[in-house]
């Protein structure tokens, strides 16, 4: 490291060798010196209008980068952040939180300060609780080591950390030290080699094998080495939910999205009818499996993720997950010759009706035919997530939605993130009207920074999802007139949507229009749902007249 460097300095030269290019955030008078310094640095500052948007900005950054920051200041804006945070240490994304606090010297006596909360370490103890490792810099003799051994937790186990900094710390100089990221190497050689004979013997002897690629292939870039098992085995690869765009939708291999009764009947009937599932990477959540609806068979399975390797009914520790799936690949694996295999539903060009009312079906199938290679799908909970389940995206690591946390308001935010580092990429946002006007403030931020996101609002008077559940006055709000916004923001074009023609017609203007943000308001029938929910429904209300 550099002599002389002071704590903020060694912090940013951190973060931009690490490959962060933007840091999200809110100011506040706790924060005020780092964000000084970042202005200074090679670093952007992006200031959003509300914490919360800075948080999921900041998750999808990291979701789509390897690494994000959220920067703000004390108790009032990060406990702010603690949504967000929950989200990404939940979904494994590598976000930083850096918070600004008291200065040290403030501290003594323990003086009632303005953002206190209870003691000073409060915030500390709720940032314990939702990240993989955290640290306040109180100490410029190991302020070095601490942000280093905090940012290589974040990277090593893709999950958040908490970077606390007292405003008196920031132009300490760190005491220099010879710098490193550290990783744990704990893989057991004998036990990798047993593993692997016991997994290799079971799928070699298997007829039907299927992989089940999930979110920590995405998160530990474990792509290119999923295709390579997949080229050489010729074993077909489903995905939940959460790891839709593993790989390419148009994959010759790729059978679809499986969620038990969510998704498509044929490939919930090719996974479950399988002898062999190999589930890489993959979360057994409750939306993942369709609310539990679905049926996979433990005594069938070699399931792998970063924690452990279970082998049918054994259990595999210290093993690194790459150092399996390498050996994985360079063993003895038999080819399979599989065929008659389920395939995702091509996009079709869809043929309005003029004046026909726009369902939730006809509007997803008219979003497939749009979709191109420049074009990343970013979903809000709900049907928006549901309904692009049949969707087909046309490259790897283009698609985004809080499959498992399920936080709404996430995707309007998230566009920001994910358009700023990369910008070749134009966002399709998929949000709901309520979602919508949780964060939809940060399209002001969008138009600062000159992004361009399609906003489609699925307009369906209120929380569509939550209807078919138990209904009531609880599920309405407030009917905006979205395509207002533009007038307010003085910038981006808006189309209200209530027919298929329209729709038809807004689209084709969308593509010609770049220069700032389109929003679409489709007005939909409050009970009109995504096939996938349909499908989710029929399976739920058979197993309750089951039990009946």
């Amino acid at each position: 490291m550099n002599a002389n460097q002071t704590v903020f300095e060694y912090l940013i030269k951190k973060l931009y060798d690490y490959g962060v290019r933007h840091v999200f955030g809110v100011p506040g008078d706790y924060a005020l010196g780092f964000f000084h310094e970042l202005e200074l640095s090679n670093l952007e500052v992006v200031n959003t209008c509300d914490e919360q948007g800075a948080g999921f900005a900041a998750d999808a950054y990291a979701r789509v980068n390897g690494l994000g920051v959220v920067c703000v200041t004390y108790s009032v804006g990060s406990l702010k952040v603690a949504n967000s945070t929950a989200q990404a240490f939940a979904e494994k994304s590598p976000v930083i939180v850096i918070s600004g606090a008291p200065g040290v010297k403030e501290r003594l006596e323990n003086p009632l300060l303005h953002h206190k909360v209870g003691s000073f370490d409060t915030q500390l103890k709720v940032f314990e609780q939702l990240t993989v490792a955290s640290t306040i810099i109180n100490d410029a003799e190991i302020a070095g080591k601490e942000i280093d051994r905090v940012l290589s937790a974040a990277i090593r186990n893709k999950q958040p950390v908490y970077i606390e900094l007292p405003r008196d710390m920031g132009t300490e100089i760190v005491t220099p030290y010879k710098t490193s990221l550290v990783f744990d190497q704990n893989t057991d050689k004998n036990v990798l080699k047993e593993a692997l004979v016991e997994a290799v013997t079971i799928i070699n002897s298997s007829k039907k094998p299927v992989i089940l690629a999930g979110v920590e292939i995405h998160r530990f870039g474990f792509q290119k080495l999923l295709l390579k098992i997949i080229e050489k085995t010729n074993i077909p690869i489903a995905c939940t939910l959460l790891g839709k765009t593993v790989i390419s939708e148009n994959h010759p291999r790729f059978l679809g999205i499986y969620e038990g009764a969510m998704g498509r009947e044929d490939v919930k009937d090719y996974v479950e009818s399988s002898d062999c599932l190999i589930l890489l990477g993959t979360f057994m959540t409750d939306i993942n499996l369709g609310i539990y609806t679905a049926h996979l068979e433990k005594g069938s399975s070699i399931y792998v993720t970063s924690e452990k390797i279970s082998i049918h009914y054994h259990t595999f520790e210290n093993i690194q997950m790459e150092e399996f799936l390498q050996g994985f690949l360079n063993s003895d694996l038999k080819f399979h010759k599989t065929n008659n295999i389920p395939h995702p539903i091509h996009p079709v060009q869809t043929k309005p009706i003029k004046g026909k009312n726009v369902s939730v079906s006809y509007l997803f199938q008219s979003l497939n035919w749009f979709l191109d290679d420049n074009t990343i799908v970013i979903t809000d909970p709900g049907d928006a997530m549901f309904g692009a389940v049949d969707m087909t995206i046309h490259k790897a690591a283009e698609f985004l939605a809080p499959a498992y946390y399920a936080s709404l308001g996430f995707a309007v935010p998230a566009s920001i993130g994910t358009q700023l580092i990369k910008p070749k990429l134009r966002p399709l946002v998929l949000v709901g009207d309520g979602a919508f006007q949780m964060t939809g403030m940060e399209l002001s931020t969008s138009v600062r920074y000159g992004l361009n996101p399609i906003i489609v609002v699925l307009n369906n008077e209120g929380y569509g999802t939550e209807r078919p559940m138990l209904d009531g006055r609880f599920n309405d709000v407030l009917l905006w007139d979205f395509c207002q916004i533009p007038k307010l923001l003085n910038s981006g074009l808006s189309f209200n949507i209530k027919t298929e023609d329209q729709l038809e017609d807004a689209l084709d203007e969308v593509k010609k229009y770049t220069k700032s943000f389109c929003i679409l308001d489709v007005h939909l029938d409050p009970h009109d749902s995504s096939m996938a929910l349909q499908r989710l429904t029929k399976a739920l209300g058979k197993r309750i007249s089951k039990s009946m």
